[in-house]
């Protein structure tokens, strides 16, 4: 399976710094992928999800190995940073 596009949304949020939505061999695509700040300044990805009805949250799409897991935050971080160099966010107070 091949990534072939990535498009990101920039967020001035503090903790959300972006949506992403994710195109998989030219037909299949993921919206709803975040990208989360969490301690430290450290960026997670956090998948599409949907709250269940205890409260807590299911993975409505997620990488099944490793590997891909890998592939796929290294190719979205990698855009993710490039945005960022390119000045193409401007911080602001407004999510």
């Amino acid at each position: 399976m091949t990534i072939t596009e990535v498009h990101i949304t920039l967020r001035s949020d503090p903790r959300l710094r972006a949506f992403v939505t994710v195109c998989f061999d030219e037909a299949f695509v993921v919206h709803g992928i975040k990208v989360i700040a969490v301690e430290e300044g450290r960026l997670i990805l956090a998948m599409p999800s949907r709250r269940r009805g205890n409260g807590s949250f299911q993975d409505l799409a997620h990488p099944i190995t490793p590997d891909f897991r890998k592939t796929l935050e290294d190719r979205v971080f990698d855009e993710y940073t490039r945005l960022l160099r390119a000045g193409q966010y401007r911080p602001s107070r407004e999510s």
